[in-house]
């Protein structure tokens, strides 16, 4: 097709509405109708000769069709985007958006900002903790550290691994020596076990601890590893952390670690729509976080 007779629009309201999976959230994206994005699909759709998604009653889903365009247009869109960004100025910018997944930016992240601000003092960070992956394309975030038990890669963006998890037992040194001595694994059941989204992991660990199984029914229950490692200082029971998490407080001494048991628990990410794209102070950024994390020598994969 020729270049003049290209449907930009037409182009710019399907990408906005398969990268997201919704006419609704690309309308509110693109400031327009839903109608409107949905008209503008379905003109595509018959210029082209074939479905870009099938319609369900309250979702959209890509074909292969629709896949494969948009594949090609994110990465064209994203190249006209970094090129006006770079032509504007705008990549000299010295403000740095990094979305963290909480437990990493409570438990590590935040502690350790004065390291980086001391380093680069001209760099200003928006923080924001949220497990979800963020929208890049709508200036969310320039880089994001992701937690997968499983995935490696999500769409339409690049992922470098930065360490494997591994899990591990922590206690307040005055509840260790609260009740009985904590000479098997099986000792710890004597106290409160803080839990993050669920009981299972634990479960998992008193197995790999050699100890019959054990269903656990009782424990707070925390949305993420920050809570867990905050209570677990603070002796409210015994906390199962990431172990590098967990480092700064065990070298201090708030925290003791019973048994050198471990149980792995996927791995964290850095997430960005291209890395060859960042601007300078992501580049800092990602180049510090991988210098300076405990676990970055290990490999995620």
């Amino acid at each position: 097709m020729k270049r003049g007779r290209l449907p930009l629009t037409a182009l710019r309201s399907f990408e906005a509405a398969g990268r997201l999976e919704s006419f609704t959230l690309a309308a509110a994206e693109l400031f327009v109708s839903q109608a409107a994005i949905s008209r503008q699909v379905r003109e595509l759709e018959e210029l082209v000769g074939r479905p870009l998604f099938e319609r369900h009653h309250r979702s959209v889903r890509l074909t292969a069709d629709g896949r494969a365009l948009l594949a090609t247009l994110t990465l064209a869109f994203d190249m006209v985007s970094e090129s006006l960004d770079a032509l504007s100025g705008r990549r000299l910018s010295q403000t740095l958006r990094v979305s963290a997944e909480p437990s990493f930016a409570g438990c590590w992240l935040v502690p350790h900002l004065q390291e980086f601000q001391r380093e680069h003092p001209d760099i200003d960070l928006v923080i924001d903790a949220d497990p979800r992956l963020a929208e890049f394309r709508s200036g969310e975030a320039d880089i994001a550290i992701r937690h997968s038990l499983a995935s490696e890669r999500w769409p339409r963006v690049e992922a470098r691994p930065l360490a494997r998890v591994q899990m591990i037992p922590v206690i307040a040194p005055a509840l260790a020596t609260a009740g009985r001595p904590l000479d098997r694994p099986e000792d710890l059941l004597q106290h409160a076990l803080l839990h993050e989204d669920n009981r299972a992991l634990w479960e998992q660990w008193f197995a790999a601890a050699g100890v019959a199984p054990v269903k656990l029914e009782r424990g707070a229950i925390f949305a993420d590893g920050a809570m867990v490692l905050q209570a677990t200082v603070r002796g409210s029971g015994v906390g199962l952390i990431d172990r590098d998490h967990a480092l700064d407080d065990l070298a201090a001494g708030r925290l003791i670690q019973p048994f050198n048991v471990t149980v792995p628990y996927g791995a964290f990410f850095l997430v960005t729509r291209r890395f060859e794209a960042l601007s300078q102070a992501a580049r800092t950024f990602v180049d510090w976080v991988e210098r300076s994390y405990p676990g970055a020598g290990r490999q995620a994969r």
